[in-house]
């Protein structure tokens, strides 16, 4: 949002009851193909379709989004990538969750609150107050969510989604134009999706877990942690606004042209 809004402290950590929430695939009884995935480079468009679905957001347009803030090659192919965090201007790619909460926090520690998380790039510093922690922000559905009720707000004020999509990123006409070029691009060749019957994600349910994710190995914790994150709960209703706000003056983005992100291994 532009203005000042205000940013609040990181809460505490999520229980490991909280995070130890699992789908419950249900589409094997329906005939529906289950949307879970061991792969973090599918995250982005699961929840990208879920969020068209619930919201009407064109899922083209949730998925070129997801592609312009996050695209990274992966398996022979630009794919968005969940555990993408740009910070103060400088953008990483993590191989895992853990990897990019941590960073994320040491940073916090250190003063920083401009920083964007996740498939759809959400700035805390402008649109934190509408989560209820970092860890939620983390959330692929609620970044999804968020971004799908944001851009639907955008939408209606630019009445088209290209330009949506360029205030999306920045209120600057130099930079919103060239977001929207790379967005056009993504998603002509998305466009055909838009018709398609979008399959319904399950409710997910609060399973304990005795020992918690956090105990088990990595190979545990990265599979357990597939489809582990709460849905974005009705609230957050604090004005919306551009993710990368007016700087000083009313005329430079916040972070102007970003170069890809560094690849951390």
């Amino acid at each position: 949002m532009s203005g000042g809004a205000v940013s609040r402290p990181v809460g505490s950590p999520v229980s490991l009851l909280s995070r130890a929430l699992v789908w419950i695939i249900a589409g094997s009884c329906l005939g529906t193909p289950a949307l879970a995935s061991s792969d973090p480079a599918n995250f982005c468009d699961q929840v990208a379709a879920e969020a068209a679905r619930r919201s009407g957001v064109p899922i083209s347009v949730l998925k070129a989004i997801s592609l312009t803030e996050t695209g990274r090659k992966h398996g022979g192919a630009v794919r968005p990538w969940p555990w993408t965090v740009n910070m103060e201007g400088k953008g990483f790619w993590f191989e895992t969750e853990d990897e990019a909460r941590a960073y994320v926090y040491k940073e916090y520690k250190r003063g920083a609150r401009s920083f964007d998380i996740g498939c759809f790039q959400i700035n805390y510093k402008w649109h934190g107050t509408a989560f209820r922690s970092i860890d939620e922000m983390f959330d692929p559905l609620a970044n999804a969510l968020y971004a799908a009720k944001f851009l639907k707000s955008l939408h209606a004020e630019q009445g088209d989604w290209g330009r949506a999509a360029g205030a999306y990123h920045s209120r600057t006409p130099k930079f919103a134009t060239r977001y929207q070029a790379r967005f056009e691009r993504f998603r002509t060749t998305l466009l055909s999706q838009d018709g398609d019957t979008i399959p319904e994600i399950p409710d997910i349910v609060r399973v304990a877990n005795g020992d918690g994710p956090d105990t088990a190995g990595p190979a545990v914790v990265a599979e357990a942690r597939v489809n582990t994150y709460p849905l974005l709960q009705a609230g957050g209703n604090g004005a919306l606004g551009s993710l990368v706000p007016l700087g000083p003056g009313g005329g430079a983005s916040l972070f102007g042209p970003r170069a890809a992100p560094t690849e951390v291994n």
